[in-house]
Parts: C-alpha cells; sequence; structure tokens
C-alpha cells in the first residue's frame, strides 16, 4: 500500500523559468485589461498602476528574501524592519486618501488599529520578539490597518465632496461641523469593513488564507493551521475596525481633507460665520 504524497512548498509552485513567463503573462494582461477598459481616478490611470505595483513587488519581494535571514538575527534590526513596514504603510495609506499635507495624518489610524495589537501579542508572549514571527504577523496586521485607512478615508471625502449640500444644510440646522461630517460621512466610511467581514464570513468554505496554507505546508497539524489563521482573522477585524474609527473621525475634525493648499504668500480670506 503507497503512501500519498506530501505537499511541500517546492511542490506548490515551483520557482523556475516557468514561473517568470507566467508572471509577465499575468501582469500584462492585468495593465492590458485596465487600459483597454480605461480604469482610472483622478489621481492615475490603473493600467500604469498596476505594471508598476507587480515591478516593485518583485524588486522589493527580492531585497526581502536576501536581507530577511540576517534581520531575524538582530532584534535592532528586527524591530528597525517592523519600523520601516509601519512607515511606508502610513504613507502609502496617506498618499492614497489625499495629495495635500494633511497626508500625514494617516499614520495614526494606521499605527491605532495595528501597533496595539502587535504590542499586546508581544507583552503576553503569544509573539517573540527574536525571532521571524514578528515580522509576518507585524506585516499582516500592519497591512490590514493599511487596507481599512484607505478605503474608509477615501470613502469619506468622497462622499463629503459629493454631498457638501447635505453638510451645510446639518450645519444649518445646529449641528456642529464634526457632528455633521460625520453624519455623512459614517455610512460611506463603514463600508472598508465589509472586505475583511466577507473573508472571515467565507473561510474554509471560499477561501483558503495564506497563514493557514503556509502552515499546512510548514508541517503543522490542521487544527493547529486552523488556530493560528481565526486569530489573524479576528485580530485583523479588531485592527480593521479601529483604523476605520480613527480616520473617520480625523476627516470629520477637519484634520484630513483634498483641500488643495493655498501657495504662499497668498492672503487668507475671513471665513464666514459658523466656518
Amino acid at each position: 500500500m503507497t503512501s500519498a504524497p506530501v505537499l511541500s512548498a517546492s511542490s506548490l509552485l515551483p520557482v523556475d523559468r516557468t514561473l517568470g513567463v507566467v508572471l509577465v503573462v499575468l501582469l500584462v494582461a492585468a495593465a492590458g485589461i485596465a487600459a483597454y477598459a480605461r480604469l482610472a481616478d483622478e489621481d492615475e490611470r490603473y493600467s500604469r498602476g498596476i505594471a508598476l505595483a507587480g515591478v516593485r513587488a518583485a524588486v522589493q519581494l527580492a531585497a526581502v528574501s536576501a536581507l530577511i535571514g540576517w534581520v531575524v538575527k538582530h532584534q535592532a534590526a528586527l524591530l528597525a524592519f517592523v519600523a520601516l513596514m509601519y512607515g511606508v504603510a502610513s504613507r502609502t495609506a496617506g498618499r492614497r486618501i489625499t495629495r495635500n499635507a494633511t497626508w500625514r495624518w494617516a499614520a495614526v489610524p494606521v499605527g491605532a488599529g495595528a501597533l496595539p495589537v502587535v504590542a499586546l501579542l508581544v507583552l503576553t508572549g503569544l509573539l517573540p520578539i527574536d525571532g521571524i514571527a514578528l515580522i509576518p504577523v507585524a506585516g499582516i496586521l500592519i497591512g490590514g490597518g493599511l487596507t481599512a485607512t484607505v478605503l474608509g478615508g477615501r470613502r469619506a471625502l468622497e462622499e463629503l465632496a459629493g454631498r457638501a449640500g447635505e453638510v451645510e444644510a446639518a450645519m444649518a440646522l445646529g449641528f456642529t461641523d464634526r457632528e455633521a461630517r460625520m453624519e455623512i460621512a459614517r455610512p460611506a466610511a463603514s463600508g472598508a469593513l465589509v472586505p475583511g467581514l466577507d473573508q472571515t464570513r467565507t473561510v474554509g468554505l471560499v477561501t483558503l488564507p495564506g497563514a493557514f496554507v503556509g502552515m499546512l505546508l510548514g508541517g503543522a497539524s490542521p487544527v493547529t493551521a486552523g488556530a493560528v489563521q481565526l486569530f489573524v482573522l479576528i485580530a485583523l477585524l479588531a485592527v480593521q475596525a479601529v483604523s476605520v474609527a480613527v480616520v473617520l473621525e480625523l476627516v470629520a475634525r477637519g484634520l484630513i481633507t483634498r483641500a488643495v493648499p493655498a501657495p504662499a504668500g497668498a492672503v487668507d480670506l475671513p471665513a464666514a460665520e459658523g466656518e
């Protein structure tokens, strides 16, 4: 009686010339379809964005693959790498939300969601601070905060821009600036939680996420892999809820805007009463 073959990382996806060709074909196809459909917004054409993102991902992963073995052996370098991830995520989120100087406030919702969870895991001993586990777990949580911040911030600002008259009407009825903006922006920003909710609701039925599959390939039992994946999903829900709540508050308070800064030397006009 022959035993069943054991699934391994090498049998899942061989790294060879065929893989390279398939990746190039998929990237060109994605960019080509985006160009054909004219997928774009006011900031960029997504055909160009897809192509650049694919090339950038390849370069970054190659660099990380070369450095990761050294980084995990030095605690200072490990913490510096996590700080770098947070900095890049904050800048990416901010520049996705707005092009003016208020983009820097995006560091607050990204950090408010992810960093307390990472700190909790380290303090409780569930996540060692001197091992390779810190980087992927921190990366998943910071990435979740990034996505939620971008979606929540963009949707909130877009809703406020499209319903500016309703904001002014609410203020005329006695609402404060913050309250008026919050009432209009809250439903739109809350939609940023939908992808995470759907992923959690359908896990195991529609998708088998990376943490689960990765642990199985590494030899962990299905029960252990399932427990780790459940932790990741629940932690992401917490991170994303905090990030959306914080970015919504910043937008409602006017700390994150899409207003174009006045040029240097310009004379500020007096604000109208109630503004």
